[in-house]
């Protein structure tokens, strides 16, 4: 046979250099590759090829495969092999382990590991029960030299990802070897600990010889690593052994270069351990001062290291190297005291006391929040955060003092800078490392200064009046500095601001931190110990502050609002006030400019107005006063048609309708409307504005969409008309949202607005505003037909070359939709420059969208009189539901979302038949038409997409996948809101009563050692108690067809391909409808296809575990509930592949004795389980791959049952007679 197989290894090692040969065509690679897969599959000698082309005299490569030979032996054949060749090909392997690599620093990494993997995947056949001697042989090749002892860490940490981490072995398998890995458990981690010792003593000692000191090191790395892999779940019995041993070694490891990031590894994963807290509270000798100080102090020595390095512009080749070696070691080592915060926080005040050196402790956590590191700033605020909402630790007084130092650092930190394309701060050389662009970088500072405003909000409720007087010092020292806009100034006036300028970086910060803190202010601190006077004073001082910088002023009209609420204590600054407010609803940079506003402009005019809404929202008695000035003021503003855009006119009428809610004066009021919304009135009923409302043609040509605009620079002569109708809209929509009547019964009494009682003795309110909206709805309802019909082809032929695209989505809500990045950081506030398409398309949509949140306030403001309107249901269908076919699905999101849920959750019960009935069964109706059409579109694309040859993939347009793409996820968000409107209006949700934390923690605690058994995460969890229906879904029920549309719908949705929404309705609707109608005779096709379409949704999710998990417990309670009746059932269960009759016929015996022990429950389901396994679908990386096999070995332990002969009633008789006798221990049970 040797020279057959010497053959064979000659055409292999072609074949493999063929492979590998960047020179080789694609043709001879793909018959190489081919080749070696056959010799794989059916070669009778890949044993002997194998060891042959593993020998050392072989190149790396050849070497490599003849090992993945060995191991695909092991993986496909060990299960037909004889027990002879098994020892061979085991002696074999022990052989190449013992004198088959080369020295531990010139051996492939690849080339372990390969040998590893090919020892591991014997184990996991073999170990515990055919190789009970494997850990002795392990330790006895470890003294063999450097190299095998590398090898056997190796196979120490792959054996434990496989069992434990990636769990890719059978149950019992995978038992088993956790069972022997905890028995051994003293042995392998002393062993582990004893070689970590040894070789990084060696490696201390022979640092003068490099060569040996770094094999050395070498296997100290591997010693690490593996501990890693143990440290994360075994006991902490193991980790805590004699007086935390490890961790003293680990923390003397963080001083060595070659090791301390390993080293860190280690400690990170030891001290976030969860479990029960008193296992957790030998971890605190972390605190003390001889541990504390190697962490301190290996810190400081990387960040000089990283500081030295940074400096060093001669090598800056070297310089990233060595600078990210050192910057990710002090990445760990803020885990590390993270993660030992969050130990101290959970064991304080319940286990522990505070440590009596937190200080330093403190100092240490507070060096990384100071660090020129973003990242690192970031890393620690959740921590801080932890720290000061603590029962105990927030009143510790050093923690309160770190609260002071912590607040101030703040400041510093939340002003933007490090951007990495700049070298303006020393944050910007870390940055270039961890950020791969300005954007990156925007875009991670936002959300870090969001979670740092938190955190200050929470520093603010230990000591508010120290923190409001630090932000106190911080405004009035930018109120007092120059404005500087630094090297980037703004392209739309001379001395303006770029948002990255020295000064609007320093008042953006500013005014955050003050934001935070005064809210703050007024939480926590008594009425009377509020520092009024100093409060009042910096109010002045930011009202006396002028500039015409729109980045600075919007900030000045921030900190107005966060300091308004002292202004109660001295009124007469209210008109400074709205002086202010109103000079910058109509600020302009450049006065009477045609250019476009800057989008710092805009958001000065738009932080005003709201401003002004705010307060009056929040303030309206104390602005009821001045409530003669602001409406004068506001007619004025309105007096000119320009001056202000519809948007701004809309929140000022909000503002004067907030404060006229305060007249408390039902015909008061209701006059103040009618007198604020006559012009609306009058434009809205006009005669030519009912044309233009109701017919489609008309309003075309009102809006100018039929007109060809071949110059973007000419005026737009219709923007007039379109904004009316948009001013219109936006009027009506503001009075309805804000007109209310008092809260308070006797005011609301008094004031006429109550008209009755109802039957159930609540008052009948009225709105000040019904006859006002009511007198505009016929006419809102016209538009909203007139809009449906737009999308007929009839309507699209009128719109112009110029706008044949407006009704697309708008390039802002496409990026959106598919999460794309936004544009560009604007540094320079450029104006916006929009073009006559993006404006026609803005005022369409927004337009739409408006009209659906006039309707869906309707109810909530209009009460009875909106749902008394004779035939509203009917005006509603002739409205909203025509013509839906046309309209794409961004048009059915405002109709499903905004008013459809809206009506729904604010109809009285007494409407559901005459209104929401005839509403929702038209909908779900269309709904289940049109969604199931649309879902088999995308199955069928899908499909045509993977026949499709390569070539014509190619031809593909990427305008036309994005196009798809962009279908496809509008399809699922317009899905996700019906189902949303289906669970809200029929699903009444029950949920379990939460466990105490002490429940919490010990169940952390008894499942953690187990909690590898993947099965626990695919467990059915039946202890939620069952979700019951609303009112309206009782409502419902009574109407058959819409109550079987909306079960339909539920069903069909199980196999849409949208794992989210399968997941939702498995596990909240699909049940909780079904299981009404079981008793009412259910056809047996009907039956057939609820479990069928269950099965399909395995088939599409089954690959998900959390959709696998409700699904399968669907499917167990329909199964369970109908089978009895439905024999048709288990005729559809037998046809599912690989299915067992007899495992069918044993599950439907013990279905008919329910039991209520629940390891009995957790079989019987597990065993329902297996029978649906084969409907399961698989990943599309998974449906090709060729199983592996792994057999189980007979068990370890039998189980013996009890067997007491003796009768319990003789008991009583002898002395052993009670409880205690029947838990001793019996002679016949050993």
């Amino acid at each position: 046979m040797d020279e057959p197989v010497a053959a064979m290894c000659d055409q292999l090692i072609k074949a493999v250099n063929v492979m590998m040969d960047a020179e080789s065509s694609q043709r001879y690679r793909l018959e190489a590759l081919k080749f070696c897969e056959e010799f794989k599959e059916k070669c009778p000698f890949c044993v002997q090829c194998g060891l042959q082309l593993s020998e050392k005299v072989h190149s790396p490569v050849i070497r490599h495969f003849g090992l993945q030979i060995l191991e695909h032996v092991i993986k496909f054949r060990w299960n037909n092999m004889s027990q002879q060749e098994k020892v061979h090909l085991k002696n074999c392997a022990m052989g190449l382990l013992s004198n088959g690599t080369t020295s531990i620093l010139e051996e492939e990494s690849h080339i372990k590991d390969a040998l590893s993997r090919i020892i591991v995947e014997m184990i996991k056949r073999e170990w515990p029960q055919q190789w009970p001697d494997m850990l002795k042989e392990m330790e006895t090749l470890t003294s063999l030299g450097d190299a095998q002892t590398e090898l056997v860490l190796l196979i120490l940490l792959r054996l434990v990802e496989d069992v434990i981490t990636f769990q890719t072995l059978p149950t019992q398998r995978r038992r088993d070897i956790y069972l022997a890995l905890t028995q051994h458990m003293d042995s392998i981690f002393s062993f582990l600990l004893n070689i970590l010792q040894q070789h990084v003593d060696d490696y201390r000692r022979l640092k003068s010889i490099p060569d040996q000191a770094k094999a050395h090191c070498r296997v100290g790395v591997a010693a690490l690593n593996t501990l890693a892999g143990y440290i994360d779940w075994v006991t902490m019995v193991h980790i805590t052994h004699d007086n935390c041993r490890l961790l003293e070694v680990l923390c003397l490891l963080l001083s060595e270069p070659e090791l301390q990031m390993e080293a860190a590894e280690c400690l990170i994963i030891a001290i976030s351990r969860k479990g029960k807290l008193e296992d957790r509270i030998p971890l605190m000798v972390l605190f003390d001062d001889v541990a504390m100080h190697y962490i301190v102090s290996s810190a400081q020595s990387a960040d000089g290291a990283v500081k030295c390095n940074k400096s060093d512009s001669l090598q800056p080749n070297e310089t990233v190297g060595v600078v990210e070696q050192h910057y990710s070691f002090l990445k760990r080592l803020c885990q590390l005291l993270c993660a030992l915060g969050g130990q101290l926080c959970s064991l304080v005040g319940s286990h522990v006391e505070v440590p009596t050196n937190i200080d330093k402790f403190m100092e240490a956590f507070l060096a990384f929040t100071t660090h020129p590191s973003q990242f690192l700033k970031s890393s620690t605020q959740i921590t801080w955060g932890t720290f000061f909402r603590h029962e105990v630790l927030s009143k510790d007084p050093v923690i309160i003092q770190m609260a002071v130092r912590y607040i101030r650092e703040t400041m510093t930190n939340l002003v933007k800078r490090g951007f990495p394309s700049k070298n303006d701060s020393p944050s910007c050389q870390y940055s270039r490392v961890d950020f791969d662009s300005d954007e990156d970088f925007n875009h991670f500072f936002n959300s870090f200064r969001a979670q740092e405003g938190e955190v200050v909000r929470n520093a603010c409720r230990i000591i508010p009046l120290e923190a409001f007087l630090i932000s106190s010092e911080w405004l009035k020292y930018q109120i007092s500095q120059p404005i500087n806009t630094g090297s980037t100034t703004s392209k739309t006036g001379e001395g303006l601001c770029s948002i990255l300028s020295p000064s609007a970086v320093q008042w953006d910060a500013m005014t955050f931190f003050t934001e935070g803190v005064v809210g703050q202010l007024f939480k926590n601190v008594e009425r009377e110990k509020l520092p009024v006077e100093q409060g009042i004073e910096l109010l002045q001082e930011v009202l006396n502050y002028e500039t015409r910088d729109p980045l600075i002023l919007s900030c000045v009209l921030t900190n107005v609002s966060s300091l308004f609420p002292f202004i109660t204590y001295k009124p007469q600054l209210l008109p400074l006030v709205l002086i202010k407010l109103f000079n910058a609803i109509t600020f302009e940079v450049v006065e009477e400019s045609k250019a476009p506003r800057t989008r710092a402009v805009k958001n000065v005019r738009r932080h005003a107005c709201s401003s002004i809404i705010k307060m009056c929202r929040d303030y309206p008695d104390f602005i009821l006063p001045c409530f003669e000035m602001l409406y004068n003021h506001v007619k004025k503003l309105f007096a000119n048609e320009f001056l202000l855009t519809q948007m701004e006119k809309c929140a000022l009428m909000e503002a004067l309708v907030l404060i006229s809610n305060q007249f408390k004066d039902y015909n008061k009021q209701e006059a103040f409307l009618e007198e604020l919304l006559a012009p609306v009135r009058a434009l809205w009923l006009s005669e030519e504005m009912s044309s233009v409302l109701s017919d489609p043609v008309l309003f075309l040509k009102y809006v100018g969409a039929d007109q060809v605009l071949t110059d973007p620079n000419t005026e737009d002569q219709f923007g007039l008309n379109r904004s009316r109708i948009s001013f219109c809209v936006y009027t009506l929509m503001g009075v309805v949202k804000r007109a209310r009547w008092p809260t308070d019964q006797q005011e609301a009494q008094a004031g006429g607005f109550v008209v009755g009682c109802s039957s159930t003795g609540a008052p009948i309110h009225r709105s000040p505003c019904t006859a006002q909206v009511l007198g505009l709805l016929p006419n809102l309802l016209a538009f909203i037909r007139t809009h449906n019909c737009l999308f007929l082809p009839e309507n699209v032929a009128h719109l112009s070359e110029t706008f044949t695209r407006v009704h697309e989505v708008m390039d802002v809500e496409r990026n959106l939709v598919l999460g794309l990045p936004q544009p560009v950081l604007d540094i320079y506030d450029s104006p916006v420059y929009k073009t006559t398409l993006e404006r026609m398309q803005g005022f369409f949509c927004t337009l739409y969208d408006n009209c659906f949140h006039v309707m869906g306030n309707l109810g909530p403001s209009l009460h009875q009189d909106f749902y008394t309107i004779e035939g509203l249901a009917e005006q509603i269908i002739g409205s909203m539901f025509t013509n839906l076919d046309s309209l794409p699905d961004n048009r059915l999101r405002p109709l499903i979302r905004v008013f459809m849920k809206q009506l729904v959750l604010s109809c009285p019960k007494e409407y559901y038949e005459s209104l929401l009935c005839p509403l929702l069964g038209p909908l779900f109706a269309y709904m289940l038409q049109r969604l199931n059409l649309s879902w088999q579109l995308v199955n069928q694309r899908t499909s045509q997409c993977g026949s499709d040859d390569e070539e014509e993939s190619v031809v593909c347009e990427e305008s036309q996948v994005t196009q798809e793409l962009l279908e496809e996820q509008l399809l699922r968000i317009v899905t996700r809101e019906l189902l949303d409107l289906l669970t809200v209006s029929c699903i009444l949700r029950k949920f379990p009563e939460p466990s105490t934390k002490e429940e919490a923690v010990d169940r952390e605690g008894d499942e953690e050692m187990m909690a590898t058994d993947s099965n626990q995460a695919g467990s059915l969890n039946t202890t939620n108690p069952p979700d019951e229906l609303t009112e309206l879904g009782k409502c419902l029920l009574k109407h058959e067809d819409i109550y079987m549309t909306l079960l339909t719908i539920s069903f069909n949705a199980l196999s849409w391909k949208d794992t989210s929404i399968c997941h939702r309705t498995a596990s909240v609707v699909c049940w909780t409808l079904l299981r009404q109608v079981i008793g009412e005779n259910l056809q047996t096709e009907a039956v057939t296809w609820f479990f069928t379409s269950i099965l399909k949704g395995l088939q599409m999710h089954g690959q998900h575990e959390g959709s696998l998990v409700a699904l399968t417990q669907l499917a167990l309670l329909v199964y369970e509930t109908l089978r009895p009746q439905y024999t048709e059932l288990r005729t559809i269960v037998t046809q599912i592949p690989n299915v067992q009759i007899e495992a069918l016929d044993q599950f439907e015996q013990k279905m008919l004795t329910p039991s209520t022990n629940k390891a009995t429950e957790k079989k019987r389901k597990d065993h329902f389980k297996k029978l649906l396994a084969g409907a399961v679908g698989k990943p599309l990386g998974q449906q090709f791959k060729k199983e592996v096999h792994i057999r189980n070995l007979p068990a370890l332990f039998k189980k013996v049952k009890p067997n007491l002969k003796r009768d319990l009633l003789d008991l009583e008789n002898s002395e052993t007679s009670g409880l205690p006798s029947l838990f001793s221990p019996q002679q016949d049970d050993v």
